[in-house]
Parts: structure tokens; sequence; C-alpha cells
């Protein structure tokens, strides 16, 4: 007999319990962005492992906490860490916070990361607002049973709200750096891709390449929720570089780029709390 999937309302209500604040944005930090909680007026914090239903972190660099308080004076949930499809989970867990995030009522959704770059133009350092992706992970994370009252089939014709991505522009133009845009693709991973499939990918119109986002993207998208996302390019793709790929260089540039990011991060927030 199969377990029953947890219920994302539960996880929710745990959640107005940590605090009276009830933020309309959530920020999920990938690798180069943990930086900006030391901007952040913490209210309430909680361990993913006492939040039913979300999964555990495993990956260096994704402490696995969930924070509510302001950043640059609005109220702000930021989940510090996110699963990885690549770790073993299934997709209905990678994307199982988004579910409790819409269910708790957030409406606008800020997602990070770290890529690699395709873009010739592009440098380890740069920054890149999301403008679409392609996801060749070989799963869509609504597949399965449908989810009452949501739509199946959800369109992705606009899935970053131009909105959202015009205040990371003017948050990045804020602390004196220029966002790049472009597509992202995503992977399953966890293996860094061959120079050939890199070829590929630029082929496609791929601008960066990684391992997260997309998933939580699609789900927010069913959920109604706006979506936003950044990507830190922390280092050329494969074929792109003499220096064989590790996840050192990854955390390394991340580590040289994070009071920036923060610092965006902030002016993202306090944008959009004028913008309310």
């Amino acid at each position: 007999m199969s377990k029953p999937q947890p219920d994302p309302r539960a996880a929710a209500a745990r959640l107005k319990r940590l605090s009276r604040l009830r933020p309309t944005l959530a920020i999920v930090l990938g690798s180069g962005f943990h930086h900006v909680l030391s901007e952040l007026q913490t209210q309430a914090e909680v361990s993913y492992t006492r939040l039913p239903g979300f999964p555990p972190t495993g990956v260096t660099g994704h402490a696995g906490q969930l924070f509510i308080g302001h950043l640059g004076g609005t109220p702000v949930m930021v989940l510090s860490g996110r699963a990885h499809y690549y770790e073993g989970h299934p997709m209905t867990l990678v994307t199982f916070a988004v579910r409790a995030l819409a269910a708790y009522g957030i409406r606008d959704l800020l997602l990070t990361n770290a890529a690699g770059g395709l873009n010739r133009s592009f440098r380890p350092g740069d920054f890149m607002a999301l403008t679409d992706h392609i996801n060749l992970m070989g799963v869509n994370p609504l597949r399965g049973a449908p989810v009452p009252g949501l739509p199946r089939f959800v369109d992705l014709t606009c899935a970053y709200d131009k909105g959202l991505c015009g205040l990371l522009q003017a948050a990045g133009r804020a602390c004196g750096t220029k966002l790049r845009s472009g597509t992202y693709l995503a992977v399953s991973g966890p293996s860094y891709e061959t120079p050939a499939e890199i070829r590929a990918f630029a082929r496609l119109g791929a601008d960066a390449v990684g391992m997260s986002t997309v998933p939580e993207t699609i789900v927010a998208r069913q959920c109604g929720l706006k979506v936003a996302a950044v990507s830190c390019i922390t280092n050329l793709a494969a074929g792109r570089s003499r220096k064989p790929l590790s996840h050192a260089e990854v955390l390394e540039t991340a580590e040289r780029m994070k009071k920036l990011a923060a610092k965006m991060l902030k002016n993202f927030a306090q944008l959009y709390g004028q913008a309310q």
C-alpha cells in the first residue's frame, strides 16, 4: 500500500503559526545567494525537518532553513536551500515547498541558482535574469494524477513575469551591475555536461545551464504564482573553458559574488514592497 502524499496545507498551517507577518513574496536561495540572510531582519525561522512534507537538503551551500522577516523593509519568506532531482528525490518532493508557499498565500516567487555560462559574452560572476527556459531534465513535475482545483495543462508562454523581471533589472542597476538576460536550460545532473552537449544546447538557444529552478517554476505557475528567477554564472560550461569543471569552482565564484548578490536581492525586495 503506497504512502499518502503529504498535504501542502499542513506545512502552510505550521508556517502561519511561526509569525503574524504575512509576506506575499518568497525567495528561494540557491548557491551564491545565501549571504542575503545577513541583511534579513528575522522574525521567525524553522528547519525544513520540522515542516511536514518538506524535503531534506544534502548539498553544500543549501542549509535547509526557512525564515520569515523583513528584507529592505519588505515582508518576505526566505527558503535557504532546495532539494534537487539529482539527489534522488521524486519531483513531488522537489516541488513540495512551492505548493506549501502557494497554500500559505505567497503570490510572487523569486528563484535563484548557480549556473554554467553558454553565452560567449558571459563571464563567471555575471548575473542573468531568466526570460525563458528549456526543460531537458527528462521529467515534468506535473506528471501523474491531476491536482484537484488546479489546471493540468499549464501555459508557460510567460513563465517568468515581465513585471518582476523589470524589478530585478532595476535592482541590479541600483547596485551598479547590469544583469544579463537569457534562457536557462535545466538538466537532471549531477554530472556536468559534455562539450558536445553544450554545443547542442547553445544551438537550441540556451544561454546558461543548471540543475534546478525549472520544476519549481512549472509548479509555481500551476499554482498561480508569478515567478522571477536569476542565475549567478559561476563557471563557463564544458568546452568554453580550459579548466575542468568542479563544484568547488561553483562555490568559489559564489563566495566571491555573495555581497553583490545579497545587495541585489535586498534591492529587489525593497522595490517589490514599494510597488505593492
